[in-house]
């Protein structure tokens, strides 16, 4: 502020960090709950971003504050900033395809990123591709949509998958989009576990239904799954 040559006029310049963050975030939302603004702005890079900060912002959005950004140098990381997600690891996607059995396919080679995704997305393609979102990763990973990042009609809408889709599936979207999901939290199932639950469904059903049941009821990568499936389907 300093540099900036902003006068602080008695507000208040707190430090903000991994040590502190538990005792002061309470602090800054009494602040917020009070009318009061909250500047955040980290000393190592773009705030929120693989930062501390993370958190804080995390839970301004749940309380129903606005949290928006000064802008960054793209939508990606201003989308990422106060989506809600996880930051320390992301993969950005681009643009998914425009037909849907290629654009679920795309998403399924990314079903075990160990990241949050960020894809950009046609506001005409936002429905569609949350359905097949929700297809591919099931209903219940976290979720965004953010529309004009840093611009006059910014929105940010946050949710599980299913409830994004439900939510934005009639509705008239413009602008530019960014969609994010959050990174699966399969359990940890081994070889063995997989094959015993895939050889009963593979009794009762195709080769594609057993992967659909056995993927809803472990939450595992479909294609680890799949892949699974052909070997055993193999060897019988």
């Amino acid at each position: 502020m300093d540099i900036h040559g902003i006068a602080l006029d008695g507000r208040q310049v707190l430090a903000y960090h991994d040590h502190n963050g538990a005792a002061q975030r309470p602090r800054l939302l009494k602040e917020l709950a009070a009318g009061k603004s909250v500047a955040y702005a980290s000393e190592a890079g773009t705030p929120l971003i693989a930062d501390p900060g993370f958190q804080l912002g995390r839970e301004v959005a749940e309380a129903g504050h606005l949290v928006t950004s000064a802008p960054g140098p793209s939508a990606v990381v201003a989308a990422l900033s106060i989506s809600g997600l996880a930051t320390d690891s992301f993969f950005f996607a681009g643009f998914a395809p425009t037909a849907s059995g290629q654009r679920q396919t795309f998403f399924r080679s990314l079903d075990d990123v160990p990241g949050t995704l960020v894809f950009y997305e046609s506001p005409n393609r936002v429905a569609k591709s949350l359905a097949d979102m929700v297809k591919v990763f099931g209903p219940d990973r976290e979720a965004a949509m953010a529309r004009e990042v840093t611009k006059k009609f910014e929105e940010v809408v946050r949710g599980k998958l299913g409830e994004l889709a439900d939510t934005l599936s009639s509705r008239k979207i413009k602008g530019e989009v960014v969609l994010l999901v959050s990174r699966g939290q399969a359990a940890h199932f081994d070889e063995a576990d997989l094959e015993s639950l895939l050889a009963v469904a593979l009794k009762e059903g195709s080769v594609k239904d057993a992967v659909a049941n056995v993927v809803q009821e472990t939450g595992m990568p479909r294609r680890r799954v799949y892949q699974l499936a052909l070997a055993m389907e193999k060897d019988t």
